[in-house]
């Protein structure tokens, strides 16, 4: 059984719209060992929203850790308690989201510039966690110095008794970039938390941003102790039938298509008659074909069709039968 901080040397990123308990339970079929992120969760949210809607989550999708933003040590311990019932992993504090939203929160990238106020976070939520509690952050924003702020961001965590620093090694422009842009015009400096690990031999130190293939990111493993890729893991997921191999040493192994749309049909069929809707789970899906024949069919056919009211499990089926189609022939479908 591996631990977490090995389940940790290959991670999917928390993607805020993307990264729901949907999206993870079918990335779970494709690898069974990385560590998945939820989307950012508002401690406010947890707090004083449904925290079953919000927190909840399938057996299937453990290792799962939880992101949280918010910027109030008492708010965030409350939320990690809440949180610690439902079994997660990892409790992560958001220092990196650049949207005006958490902006106008006090909260997410803008924390950078409030190094102590982190620690003071961090301490509340490691007191209040009995599961690692970690941070993810950027190299700095606006005009900061990148060795200085990342410094002392990452002192301030380390004296707060946190398990492991993510770093997005890009920084934040809040002033002049939408949340869009900042995904890829800040230019990436992985360099930079190459050092940070350096300087941090015994803290768990791992890598984002701008991680295109499993090759880029496995080239970092010798500078960091783990790597994470977002939205190439979501656009693409079928390259995640390749992590468990290349990452944890076990056996290669090929996706079954036929088995994935059969369990992906049984969840949504589940998640239906607890009052969901279809397209709430295949939304995730729309990349899983991407580059094969068929795969615009399968585009087509689920964005037209889950939108229906009464769209059910069986137009997976239908989809993955004209991708056979395409992809192999009439005789295979």
């Amino acid at each position: 059984m591996l631990s977490h901080w090995e389940h940790s040397r290959f991670s999917i990123a928390p993607m805020i719209d993307w990264t729901d308990r949907h999206c993870r339970f079918f990335h779970r079929q494709l690898t069974r060992r990385a560590l998945l992120y939820t989307e950012m969760i508002v401690a406010d949210a947890i707090l004083h929203g449904d925290a079953e809607r919000l927190l909840g989550f399938d057996a299937a999708e453990h290792p799962v850790a939880l992101q949280i933003g918010g910027s109030d040590p008492d708010k965030l311990a409350r939320a990690t308690r809440i949180a610690a019932s439902y079994g997660y992993e990892e409790i992560n504090l958001n220092v990196g989201c650049p949207s005006d939203r958490v902006q106008s929160g006090t909260f997410g990238a803008c924390l950078m510039r409030e190094p102590s106020l982190v620690g003071e976070c961090l301490a509340a939520m490691a007191e209040a966690s009995a599961v690692p509690v970690t941070v993810k952050c950027r190299l700095g924003v606006d005009d900061q110095d990148p060795e200085e702020a990342l410094d002392w961001l990452a002192d301030a965590a380390v004296a707060a008794g946190v398990a492991g620093i993510w770093v997005h090694a890009r920084k934040a422009w809040l002033e002049g970039l939408s949340p869009k842009q900042n995904r890829n015009i800040p230019p990436l400096d992985y360099d930079r938390v190459h050092r940070l690990k350096q300087r941090l031999p015994g803290v768990f130190v791992g890598l984002n941003g701008g991680l295109k293939t499993l090759g880029e990111a496995e080239a970092e493993l010798p500078h960091v102790d783990g790597v994470m890729m977002g939205r190439a893991a979501y656009q693409t997921p079928d390259r995640l039938v390749d992590v468990d191999a290349r990452f944890f040493g076990e056996a290669a192994r090929s996706i079954d298509f036929s088995a994935l749309i059969d369990t992906m049909a049984a969840y949504a069929g589940r998640h239906i008659a607890q009052g969901g809707r279809l397209g709430q789970v295949t939304r995730h899906m729309i990349g899983l074909f991407n580059g094969m024949p068929g795969a615009r069919r399968w585009r087509q056919i689920l964005s037209e069709g889950a939108s229906r009211p009464d769209a059910g499990p069986q137009l997976l089926k239908e989809a993955f039968a004209a991708v056979r189609i395409e992809a192999f022939g009439r005789a295979a479908a």
